[in-house]
């Protein structure tokens, strides 16, 4: 008998769409206290952030860190 082949990257399961909750680069200039962490990124993301860093004067952690805590913020709440 042979196995059915599943496709890796089609989801699995029922899908449910999520309203973008996400800010625009824009409203992620913010300052908080913080904690030292260590995370492996994407090249192309880290680029993506310095890049709206430079045009809105900030810092791109600064702005990684302001998505992260927003993502965390909106499921803790749930």
């Amino acid at each position: 008998m042979m196995k059915k082949k599943i496709d890796r990257d089609m989801p699995i399961g029922k899908l449910t769409r999520v309203d973008d909750f996400l800010p625009p680069p824009a409203e992620l200039a913010v300052w908080n206290k913080t904690t030292k962490v260590t995370i492996a990124l994407e090249r192309s993301s880290v680029e993506f952030f310095k890049q709206e860093a430079r045009k809105h004067h900030t810092k791109y952690q600064r702005m990684i860190r302001e998505v992260l805590d927003r993502y965390a913020s909106r499921y803790r709440a749930a």
